[in-house]
């Protein structure tokens, strides 16, 4: 896929999700994220939506709250087939997080969350192999919500399809995320 196709294709996931800014489904906040891998990269977009009036264990001024979290991400696989050809795809993903934070939702926090995903076609890159499109995707994080709204975290995340069908790999990603909570 070319650089153009791709940036087409971003720019249209960036307006459905600006376009979810209705009343009653506004979005909390927006990320975009990047991550890599063995001989694989992504870039994610994404929406999130605060679970509100949601504060388990309030101690001390802090809590475990958390928000959903829908991304379109472009993936790109440096060894397709375990060759030098490569290959990009498409995924969506759709994930419940857990996150530890102060009150007001400012400062660190620590999260954690599981969710499904949906590729457009099947991974098969350096030697691992993901047999189903469907994929869950898992991730432990941390990061500083600035005063300004400003959210930097950096998270590690894995895929894999739990054992619905061999052979199941698995893809690990260091990811760096920015997002800006309204």
């Amino acid at each position: 896929m070319s650089m153009k196709k791709f940036a087409l294709k971003l720019t249209v996931a960036a307006v459905a999700l600006i376009g979810l800014q209705t009343a009653s489904y506004a979005v909390d906040s927006v990320s975009v994220e990047a991550g890599a891998g063995s001989k694989v990269q992504m870039l994610r977009l994404g929406a999130q939506w605060d679970w509100k009036n949601t504060a388990w264990w309030q101690s001390n001024g802090t809590h475990i709250g958390g928000y959903w979290d829908l991304t379109v991400a472009e993936w790109h696989q440096k060894r397709y087939n375990n060759t030098d050809s490569s290959k990009n795809f498409t995924d969506i993903g759709f994930t419940p997080v857990f996150r530890f934070q102060r009150d007001d939702k400012k400062g660190f926090y620590g999260e954690a969350g599981i969710g499904v995903h949906l590729f457009s076609s099947l991974y098969n890159n350096d030697t691992k192999k993901l047999s189903t499109a469907f994929q869950f995707g898992d991730h432990l994080g941390t990061g500083y919500v600035f005063a300004n709204g400003l959210d930097i975290g950096l998270k590690l995340q894995h895929f894999s399809n739990g054992g619905i069908k061999q052979p199941n790999g698995g893809v690990n990603f260091a990811v760096l995320k920015a997002a800006y909570r309204f």
